[in-house]
């Protein structure tokens, strides 16, 4: 079930933010992640968060900042099961267009967004890490 963020998924959220930042992107340094859990915490509630509940508590989320598309994380668990891809219709049901940024060396990432209909439109280097990343944008019809 996808439902909208209630403050106590704030540390579950945050461990799969965490994890699915550690597993997806290798290139990055691990210290750059932890380093920015803090913020994240602080920055989490502001935005709109859509939180797919297994019953058993959050198995994973997409963060929404207008029509941008700040990350999708699911549990490793989990993962290839259709919560991604559920996540993305219901954020596509509330947007018109949507956009977001994939590192270029997350080729797994970028396959899933070409999958479900964005299209990749510019390249640019991640103004906190330096890493290349691409810009992919969605319009409905």
């Amino acid at each position: 079930m996808i439902r909208t963020f209630r403050p106590q998924d704030l540390d579950a959220l945050l461990s799969l933010w965490l994890a699915g930042n550690l597993d997806a992107h290798p290139f990055i340094p691990v210290e750059y992640w932890k380093g920015q859990a803090d913020a994240v915490r602080e920055l989490l509630p502001q935005a709109e968060l859509l939180v797919y509940d297994s019953g058993a508590g959050p198995a994973g989320f997409l963060g929404l900042d207008g029509s941008y598309i700040a990350g999708i994380f699911v549990d490793r668990a989990a993962r290839s099961q259709g919560i991604g891809r559920a996540l993305l219709d219901a954020a596509k049901q509330r947007r018109d267009v949507l956009t977001l940024h994939v590192y270029r060396d997350n080729p797994r990432a970028a396959a899933f967004y070409r999958r479900e209909g964005f299209a990749c439109c510019g390249e640019q280097a991640d103004a906190q890490t330096g890493a290349p990343e691409l810009l992919f944008r969605w319009a409905r019809g």
